[in-house]
């Protein structure tokens, strides 16, 4: 490691290779190796509750906050050390004896590492789903080598929850207002008595329920094939209480008792992972109610491939590496879309199912693109 960053006996290194251009490099790989590591520490955080404790009880000593959370006392030090070191957590004096130190989360770091529908919550973006990929890994190398796919089962709960509670604080404190502001047509008839909404891949249904806190006589469905991802949107549409007006099923959308039902129909960040995308738009599209909308989120990207560029497409990418495309591949036959998808697809792929294109709408959200299909 110190030949890599530090000094090096550059006279072995080969003419053509730049020896400060190698130890950047290396160094940027180490560091990357040292976020992993802290990142899964932080997992261990997040799984076992130990912020979850730190921010609802308080500051506590190794012995206190073990016996708090069920955990191993010695495993709990380490990781209160670890943390302290990192800057995650405060701590009272490091001079006292090991186990009389006294550990704190921050309160700007609770807000972070604590599932919530806080805005700054991004434990279920960028914490659990290292766990869903880590159990996924073995699948992935072979999938390298055959080309098959990997099912979202291989990922476990962990990318469940994850993935499910990525987009909540922006579907909690943003979804409303983009309506209004982007959309002010689709505002004023979901305002009104007896319209309807649904979910297209609806997941843990945190968009549903968004919905329904913004507009109190709106009747939504949300249908997702994931059995887990509808029993988890049922527990939020009841913890929320709306489960009155929203209703969740495990079913393919294409029925044809669905067809012209609703007022809105939306498909949030799901139309990647679809192995038929083309068709789930076709489905889309007659869901819709005469004058009704379809409302596409996918991945912000760029409008066309860029190297090196910038977090939020590497971000992009390397979702779609070791998630979407593996996943979306499962299915015989799929169209292998992948997370990378950009705004010209997303057109094509539009009339392709029917639709005379699709409208690009002025939300500003780092993350998605948000589109309304039209025609």
């Amino acid at each position: 490691m110190v030949g890599i960053v530090a000094s090096a006996d550059d006279s072995d290194v080969e003419a053509s290779v730049d020896p400060e251009d190698a130890r950047r490099f290396g160094l940027r790989i180490w560091m990357g190796c040292l976020a992993t590591q802290e990142l899964i520490a932080t997992y261990l955080g997040v799984r076992l509750g130990l912020y979850n404790d730190l921010a609802a009880r308080g500051p506590a000593t190794a012995p206190e906050l073990a016996a708090r959370t069920g955990t191993a006392q010695r495993y709990v030090r380490e990781w209160l050390e670890q943390q302290a070191v990192a800057g995650v957590l405060a701590v009272d004096d490091v001079a006292k004896p090991a186990d009389a130190r006294v550990f704190a989360l921050p309160p700007a770091h609770a807000e972070v590492l604590t599932l919530s529908d806080s805005p700054f919550s991004i434990a279920s973006l960028a914490v659990l789903p290292l766990g869903g990929v880590a159990g996924a890994l073995p699948a992935l190398l072979d999938a390298f080598q055959t080309g098959a796919g990997v099912p979202d089962d291989a990922y476990g709960e962990d990318w469940r929850h994850g993935h499910g509670g990525a987009n909540r604080g922006l579907f909690v404190h943003g979804l409303g207002r983009w309506l209004v502001e982007a959309l002010p047509d689709v505002h004023l008839r979901l305002s009104a008595p007896g319209a309807r909404a649904v979910d297209v891949g609806c997941g843990s249904g945190w968009a549903a329920v968004a919905l329904a806190q913004v507009y109190p006589m709106l009747a939504i469905d949300g249908f997702d094939l994931d059995a887990g991802s509808i029993e988890l949107a049922r527990r939020h549409a009841a913890d929320a209480g709306v489960a009155d007006r929203v209703r969740f099923e495990v079913r393919d959308a294409s029925g044809d008792d669905l067809a012209g039902r609703y007022d809105l129909v939306c498909l949030f960040d799901a139309l990647h992972e679809m192995a038929e995308p083309v068709a789930v738009l076709r489905t889309c599209r007659r869901l819709r109610a005469d004058g009704g909308t379809v409302l596409l989120m996918d991945a912000r990207v760029a409008e066309s491939f860029v190297a090196p560029a910038g977090e939020v497409e590497r971000f992009q990418y390397a979702t779609s590496v070791l998630h979407c495309l593996p996943a979306g591949l499962t299915p015989a036959g799929s169209s292998a879309t992948g997370t990378v998808l950009r705004p010209s697809m997303v057109r094509s792929l539009a009339v392709r199912a029917g639709f005379a294109g699709a409208e690009v709408l002025p939300i500003d959200e780092r993350f998605h693109r948000f589109y309304r299909l039209v025609g």
